[in-house]
């Protein structure tokens, strides 16, 4: 079968777009998971025509399809779990329209996040969704699982910033939503919202590519902001800070940034990095708020310093240039490779909890770590409850392993109870499926899966995620 694969691929793309040795398959096999499968071959390709050519043949052939951006997501959303084709859109990158009047974009899926971001701030337009990995992931992941970031409690995930996609569909049809919908690809006016049928996009948007390929994203942009002020707050007890958390949410602040770090983890990236002058404590907060006002800015500013104080802040570092802020910068940024000093595995959940409930999930973090004897770092977008709750182990160790299973299912079991949700932006993929019936019961789980066949008949798109 591999061979007449790899012989009908090779006559409906270039050599170049066709891998198929053992060495070039592994390379696509793994993504941050730590789990490998090997696909059947690799497609790369160029245009949105070769992905429908791909996915006729597909379809006629019912052979799995496997979109992947850039290997980085940490539930396994791009595993091809049951062999089959990797669809890696490296090579689509291009930037096809920026309309700055109108503040959109019109982007290929394999464009890094961090380089559109620069790309548009050259012309004095902001693109705020900001995964901790965006000098890396790429915007057609980012949609795939609805990535978030630290800019999300103010200015919203992935799902806010889609005007339209183009998608090809499981047998090589073509659809295009929102603004991409008019004839040609592009619209020449309106906001890409569609009142009168149904939210296409918002079906699309965390399906984690098992509805379709998307090959183009139409992004809505904002206006930059002129001012910002930044805080990194120190406490001596992780409640203090999740606390403060609760608190600033409350007093009806919106900051721009409001990050969560333990005490270990601090350490970690403090021995990683050279950071001068910041105190090692049990947690931190680094906060930042922004807008165009600057008296406005200043006020929510010395209204969040005042929580902290009342919260017993340890102590509140300011950034007064551009050099400290990213000195504050780099400290949120190196904790994923950081980490990587205490253990050899990662396993990251990413769960989401309303931020009253904040200083109750820390501290039954805390408590899993004491009863299953295992290490737990954790950080993330505390501003909208999504806290990165990493247990760092040796997947080669099967009964630290055991431990780490039992902790994963305390800790979701924890955030449904306290109003919670599974996943804040990484998705479902293979690492949660077993878990979602608990938060959409059985009903919602049997009507999701009636979505996914009316898109994927054959069950050829990405199988074997989001469901058991």
């Amino acid at each position: 079968m591999k061979s007449n694969l790899e012989n009908d691929l090779k006559k409906l793309f270039s050599k170049e777009q066709v891998l198929t040795s053992k060495e070039e398959r592994l390379c696509y096999s793994y993504d941050a998971t730590n789990k490998s499968f090997l696909p059947d071959a690799i497609v790369i390709p160029h245009s949105t025509e070769d992905v429908v050519k791909l996915m006729k043949y597909a379809h006629e052939h019912k052979i799995s399809v496997i979109p992947r951006g850039a290997g980085s997501g940490y539930t396994g959303g791009s595993l091809p779990v049951k062999g089959g084709i990797v669809v890696t859109f490296e090579q689509m990158t291009k930037i096809l329209l920026l309309d700055k009047e109108k503040k959109y974009a019109v982007v290929e899926p394999g464009l890094v996040t961090q380089e559109f971001a620069d790309y548009v701030d050259r012309f004095g337009l902001l693109y705020p969704p900001d995964p901790a990995s965006l000098k890396f992931s790429t915007l057609g992941g980012n949609v795939a699982e609805c990535s978030g970031g630290l800019k999300g409690r103010k200015y919203g995930v992935t799902k806010n910033y889609v005007l339209g996609l183009e998608t090809v569909l499981s047998d090589g049809q073509i659809m295009r939503t929102g603004i991409l919908s008019a004839e040609g690809g592009f619209a020449s006016s309106g906001n890409g919202q569609n009142e009168n049928s149904y939210d296409l996009e918002g079906l699309l948007v965390g399906s984690e590519g098992t509805l379709g390929l998307v090959t183009k994203i139409a992004s809505r942009l904002l206006d930059k902001v002129k001012y910002e002020q930044t805080l990194l707050a120190t406490f001596n007890k992780m409640e203090d800070a999740a606390e403060v958390v609760a608190a600033i949410t409350a007093s009806g602040i919106i900051p721009s940034v409001l990050e969560f770090i333990d005490g270990d983890t601090l350490s970690c990236v403090l021995e990683y990095i050279k950071v001068d002058n910041i105190q090692k404590s049990e947690a931190v907060l680094l906060i930042e708020t922004d807008g165009n006002d600057k008296a406005e800015v200043q006020q929510e500013f010395e209204k969040v310093l005042q929580i902290c104080k009342e919260k017993r802040a340890k102590s509140l570092q300011y950034a007064e240039t551009k050099d400290e802020k990213e000195q504050l910068w780099k400290i949120r940024r190196s904790i994923s490779a950081s980490l990587l000093r205490i253990a050899p595995t990662k396993v990251n959940e990413d769960i989401c909890v309303p931020a009253s409930k904040l200083p109750a999930m820390v501290k039954h973090i805390q408590e899993l770590s004491r009863k299953h004897q295992v290490g737990i770092n954790t950080f993330g977008h505390a501003g909208d409850g999504n806290l990165h709750v990493t247990f760092m182990c040796d997947s080669r160790n099967e009964e630290q392993m055991k431990r780490v299973e039992k902790a994963v299912d305390e800790l979701f079991d924890m955030t449904l109870k306290l109003g919670g949700t599974l996943s804040g932006e990484h998705g479902i993929g293979i690492t949660k499926a077993k878990y979602l019936e608990q938060e959409l019961g059985k009903s919602g789980v049997e009507l999701t899966k009636k979505i996914k066949s009316a898109f994927d008949p054959e069950q050829i798109m990405n199988p074997g995620k989001i469901f058991t």
